[in-house]
C-alpha cells in the first residue's frame, strides 16, 4: 500500500502529515506534469474530480480545491458567516486552537463561540441553548454557523444521530452547518456508512474534505451541498488567493485520490494501525489507553520510563501536552504492522525492565 515495504519500522507517530503521498498521487502529478491545460479549475480533469465527488455524495456538488486545510475551512465558514456572526465550534476544534485566527480573518470578523462537549464533540443540548441567546440583539454578534470536526481532534467520532441533530438544531436556526473533515475518510470507514449519510442528508451545508493527512501532497476539497453559497465561493477562493493558476496539479491529486477508492484503503490502513497499537498497549503495566480509539488517533497514559526511552530510541509523538504523562499517537495510511509491532516491542521492553 504504501510503497515501503524494505524499509527499516518508522518511528514518527506524532501526526499523519508527516507521511508522505500514496505512489498513485504521486505518479498521477508526473503524468499531468507534460502538455498543456486550461488553467484555474476549467481543465477537463478538474471536471472530472467534480462528476467523481458528485457520484461519491450521489447528488450534485460544487467543488473548489484549495492546497491546505485551513483555507478549505476558512474559506467555507466565511461564505456562511458575516463579519457579525457566530461560529459555533468545540474549545478543542480546529479552527479554534491551530488555525491562527484564520476563520477571523477570511470572514473579516467573525466570531468563534466554544460550546464544550465530552469527547471532543458538541452538546447538543447546550448548542441549542447557545444559538437562541441574543438573537436580534444589535449589541452583539448573531448565530451565523456551526461547525464539527469528524473525526474530531482526538479520533472521537460523531454518530449519524449526532450528525443529524445538529442538522435539525442548524435548520430550526437558519445557521449554516460545516465539517471539517480533514479525516472524513477515517471516520467514514469506521463508521461504516454512505458519504451522503454523514454529510448533507443529516443537513450539512459544506464539508472541508481532506485527502493531504492521508496520501495526498497537498490538496483538500470545498464540497458544497448548498448550491447557493457557490457563486460567493468562487470570489473568495480567488480573492483569498487560492485559485490556483495549474489547478491540475491539485485536480491530479484528488483524481488519483478517489480511484479504485485508494482514499478508502488508506483511510482502514491507518485505522487498523491504530486498533493494532491499542490492542497491543492494553493491560500493559504503566500504560493506560484512555478512551475508544475510534479512528487513528490513540491517546494513553504512559509512566514516564516509557516515555523516556521510547524517546531516547527515537521515536517521534507528542506528549505531556494534554496532561502529565499523557501520550498521542497518530498513524496514517503508511504505518505498516511492522512500525506498529516495533514500537509495542519497545513498551514491552521497558514494561519488563520495570517488573524486574
Amino acid at each position: 500500500m504504501n510503497g515501503e515495504s524494505s524499509r527499516p519500522p518508522a518511528l514518527g507517530f506524532a501526526s499523519d502529515n508527516i507521511a508522505g503521498a500514496s505512489p498513485e498521487v504521486a505518479q498521477a502529478m508526473i503524468r499531468h506534469s507534460t502538455g498543456q491545460a486550461s488553467a484555474y479549475g476549467t481543465d477537463e480533469l478538474s471536471r472530472q474530480v467534480t462528476l467523481k465527488l458528485s457520484e461519491i455524495f450521489e447528488r450534485e456538488v460544487d467543488v473548489f480545491l484549495v492546497p491546505t486545510g485551513t483555507a478549505a475551512n476558512s474559506l467555507c465558514l466565511s461564505a456562511m458567516t458575516p463579519p457579525w456572526g457566530n461560529i459555533y465550534c468545540h474549545p478543542a476544534s480546529h479552527i479554534n486552537n491551530d488555525e491562527c485566527g484564520a476563520p477571523a480573518f477570511f470572514s473579516d470578523g467573525a466570531k468563534l463561540m466554544t460550546v464544550d462537549g465530552p469527547s471532543a464533540k458538541l452538546d447538543i443540548a447546550r448548542l441549542r441553548e447557545r444559538t437562541r441567546e441574543k438573537v436580534g440583539d444589535v449589541h452583539t454578534t448573531q448565530p451565523a454557523c456551526v461547525s464539527i470536526t469528524q473525526a474530531t481532534e482526538v479520533g472521537s467520532l460523531y454518530n449519524l444521530d449526532e450528525i443529524g441533530a445538529i442538522g435539525e438544531v442548524c435548520k430550526a436556526n437558519a445557521l449554516g452547518f460545516h465539517m471539517d473533515g480533514s479525516r472524513f475518510a477515517n471516520a467514514l470507514v469506521s463508521l461504516g456508512c454512505s458519504p451522503a449519510q454523514m454529510t448533507w442528508k443529516a443537513g450539512v451545508d459544506a464539508l472541508s474534505f481532506g485527502a493531504t493527512k492521508n496520501g495526498a501532497l497537498a490538496a483538500e476539497a470545498i464540497v458544497l451541498f448548498n448550491p447557493a453559497l457557490a457563486t460567493e465561493m468562487s470570489y473568495r477562493r480567488k480573492r483569498s488567493g487560492h485559485l490556483l493558476s495549474k489547478m491540475r496539479f491539485l485536480s491530479a491529486q484528488i483524481d488519483a485520490y478517489l480511484t479504485d477508492d485508494l482514499w478508502l484503503r488508506n483511510a482502514r490502513q491507518a485505522n487498523d494501525a491504530a486498533q493494532r497499537l491499542a490492542r497491543g498497549l492494553a493491560g500493559l503495566r504503566g500504560v493506560e489507553v484512555l478512551g475508544d480509539t475510534e479512528a487513528n488517533i490513540l491517546f494513553c497514559k504512559l509512566d514516564s520510563a516509557i516515555i523516556d526511552a521510547l524517546l531516547k530510541a527515537g521515536f517521534g509523538f507528542y506528549h505531556d501536552r494534554w496532561g502529565p504523562n499523557i501520550v498521542r499517537f497518530v498513524t496514517s495510511f503508511a504505518t505498516t504492522a511492522e512500525d506498529v509491532d516495533h514500537l509495542l516491542s519497545q513498551v514491552r521492553g521497558v514494561v519488563d525492565m520495570l517488573r524486574a
